[in-house]
């Protein structure tokens, strides 16, 4: 723990905290209970006091964590993990109770972000996808949200016009428009069969000799969750209200169903140039922060954010500077390259 001077120009350490017995994950200060939470490479989650330093209690995931969230008004942390699970706890002062578990993703859990408001919890994924978890709904709903051709590494919501931002590593930077009626993804059926053309897959032996006719490979329908055949869906489409802002594989009956209106974008692309490892949105500012693989952290100047896109602009990076800048010139938490 450190004093942070008034001009951001010196740390003084106050304390140290021994909470793992291996290298520190993530870490969350809640200024109202005056806790620090932490998880680490040893598989624990912990909570200390700020004020003593004492530790209050701690918890043992069953891989290591990756995301730490915690939502203040009800004491509820949420933990993703390296398997891709997402643990809910409830903490008192010197113990906590697992609430649920619940996986969606096919990779590990590499972030998370909470939004208090509407509740509802975003993780971000190596498999590349978003899922948004209602959990304040009590209804179990689960949207994906495809928007990335690499591992999502960090995710910031912006409350006042319900839009998330996710960044991937590939530095691709996505601003999702939250504010729109989404669906569900499918659950994909199980057939031995096409159930457009009833065409039998390559492992339905009885119906392929019945029918003396070659086993067919199995596909599924993006929109429906139908197995069917490669003739039988040999359309794409994009489904924005279902999380495919990608095109997709969709069956011939539903590629025909998908209006116009439906293929219209919810999201909108934005490439960083940079390997991005952290994001925040300040909101008063409306500055967005990246921080990257490349020691540098990305500011934002201007964001201008309207109801179906958000434009960043004059991006600001010590890489592309030659010429140092005095300190009283540089914009208020404008960083530049570092060595950490």
């Amino acid at each position: 723990e450190f004093i942070l001077s008034e001009d951001y120009n010196k740390m003084t350490p106050v304390k140290n905290y021994q909470a793992h017995q291996s290298r520190v994950t993530m870490i969350l200060f809640v200024l109202e209970l005056e806790w620090v939470l932490s998880t680490g490479q040893d598989k624990q989650f912990a909570w200390h006091c700020s004020e003593s330093g004492q530790r209050l209690g701690g918890y043992r995931t069953g891989a290591v964590a990756s995301g730490l969230q915690f939502d203040v008004e009800t004491r509820h942390v949420f933990i993703g993990d390296h398997s891709g699970q997402v643990t809910i706890l409830k903490l008192e002062q010197e113990n906590c109770t697992l609430v649920t578990t619940f996986r969606g993703h096919t990779g590990g859990v590499t972030a998370l972000c909470w939004d208090p408001v509407q509740r509802v919890l975003f993780s971000g994924s190596s498999d590349h996808s978003v899922i948004m978890w209602d959990i304040g709904g009590r209804k179990g709903t689960a949207i994906e949200l495809q928007g990335h051709n690499d591992k999502v590494q960090a995710l910031s919501y912006a409350q006042h016009t319900r839009q998330l931002i996710s960044c991937g590593v590939d530095g691709g930077i996505v601003v999702w428009n939250m504010d729109v009626e989404r669906q569900e993804t499918p659950e994909w059926l199980d057939s031995d069969s096409c159930q457009k053309c009833d065409q039998p897959f390559f492992w339905n032996f009885k119906q392929m000799w019945d029918s003396k006719k070659i086993g067919l490979r199995q596909h599924h329908c993006r929109k429906c969750g139908k197995a069917v055949c490669g003739k039988c869906s040999s359309k794409r489409s994009s489904i924005p209200l279902m999380g495919f802002e990608f095109e997709v594989r969709v069956c011939d009956s539903c590629h025909e169903a998908i209006t116009d209106e439906e293929r219209a974008p919810t999201a909108t692309f934005h490439d960083s140039k940079h390997n991005i490892v952290h994001v925040h949105f300040d909101a008063t500012r409306g500055w967005l922060l990246t921080a990257g693989t490349d020691k540098v952290i990305k500011a934002s100047e201007k964001i201008v954010f309207t109801q179906e896109s958000i434009v960043l602009t004059q991006i600001i990076t010590g890489a592309e500077k030659q010429t140092p800048r005095r300190e009283k010139d540089l914009p208020e938490f404008a960083y530049y390259p570092h060595t950490v």
